[in-house]
């Protein structure tokens, strides 16, 4: 597409991710890139928090008793899960939408917030986050949230050698890129009973095919990327994508340019 558009100078991405993008081209031509970093922080916590609670408490499970008539008698362990009370949470990535995710789990009861990335964050403190080896976390956590960003670190991160040091009763969530995880890997631990539910706001691909096998699992609970997904954050990227195209086109300083 670049070399369709020899004249092109200034990008415009409505997201705070650019992986969709081909940067080193990109920068090789010169062409400026705006995106809309922290204005989606908190909506995208909200449904990461919403996810892990569907994903513990089996909720789209149970949605689906009530429509086929599955719910009858009461029955003591019948749809039971894992609740966040006095529990173990480790985060994968604690940057701003991973602190804000974190700020809004400890008021359920957590017990304890294990955090793991590049380096300690001063700002962990916040919500009394250990910094901590991945496989302590991994070892030790509850409930373990990704939230980092996709370098050549992190991708593929998340595969067999990173669920079997998990929990069997553990819940994996992730709000944060599809090439993250193994998703055949993925597949082996929650069929297997390696760990006990996932819950995915990203895939790979972008839409997940109606035939994956992920999407025959019941403890496998999979949204299409809606982490932004509130009419008041989607208005606000739109402006801020819109004042960096123009602040690009005019030459001007862009609100939020991407640093190539």
């Amino acid at each position: 597409m670049l070399s369709r558009r020899p004249n092109l100078k200034v990008i415009s991405t409505l997201s705070v991710g650019f992986d969709h993008l081909a940067i080193d081209e990109i920068k090789k031509r010169g062409v400026r890139v705006g995106y809309t970093p922290d204005v989606l922080t908190d909506a995208t916590a909200e449904l990461t928090v919403a996810l892990l609670l569907a994903s513990s408490r089996r909720i789209p499970e149970a949605v689906e008793e009530v429509k086929n008539g599955g719910w009858s008698t009461w029955k003591p362990l019948w749809l039971c899960g894992y609740g966040l009370s006095e529990s173990t949470v480790g985060v994968i990535g604690l940057g701003r939408i991973g602190l804000a995710i974190a700020k809004r789990l400890k008021p359920f009861g957590v017990k304890n917030l294990l955090y793991w990335g590049r380096a300690a964050k001063p700002k962990a403190a916040e919500v009394d986050g250990e910094f901590v080896p991945l496989d302590r976390l991994l070892e030790e956590s509850d409930f373990v949230v990704v939230s980092c960003a996709l370098t050549r670190e992190t991708q593929g991160l998340c595969n067999k050698a990173f669920f079997t040091k998990m929990k069997k009763t553990a819940v994996f969530v992730n709000s944060s890129r599809g090439t993250v995880v193994n998703q055949e890997d993925l597949y082996e631990a929650l069929s297997s009973g390696e760990i006990a539910a996932a819950g995915l706001d990203v895939t790979t691909p972008e839409p997940l095919p109606t035939d994956h096998p992920l999407l025959k699992l019941k403890n496998c609970v999979i949204l299409p990327h809606i982490g932004s997904a509130t009419y008041s954050t989607r208005e606000t990227m739109s402006v801020l994508a819109a004042n960096n195209l123009l602040a690009g086109l005019t030459g001007g300083k862009m609100p939020s340019e991407l640093s190539l």
